[in-house]
């Protein structure tokens, strides 16, 4: 004899909670690998907003485009949505060069 309809439903449910559960464990740890990540970005951005001769050089358009590229043809390259990675990026560098700023408006 088989196992009811409803008794499959709630066994079948629970697996996916706890399926759930840990696609969210993983997560959790993917995104303390990305702020690691975020936090040397960080450092080598504090050092360049030293280093830079302006604010033009902070907000250098033409770098930022440059990253972008790079960015969107690598999440590309590894089959990736290179859609999430180009929106990703522009909300960071905006962030980054604000801090960038602060940094080359402080040092001068």
């Amino acid at each position: 004899m088989g196992m009811s309809t409803s008794h499959r439903d709630a066994k079948d449910a629970q697996a996916d909670k706890d399926q759930l559960a840990a696609v969210r464990v993983a997560v959790d740890e993917v995104d303390e690998q990305i702020v690691a990540l975020i936090g040397r970005r960080e450092r080598l951005i504090r050092i360049a907003g030293t280093l830079k001769a302006d604010s033009a050089e902070v907000r250098a358009p033409g770098r930022v485009e440059r990253v972008l590229e790079h960015v969107k043809a690598t999440a590309e390259a590894k089959d990736i949505d290179p859609e999430i990675v180009t929106e990703t990026y522009q909300a960071m560098i905006a962030a980054f060069t604000r801090l960038e700023l602060d940094v080359y408006k402080a040092g001068n």
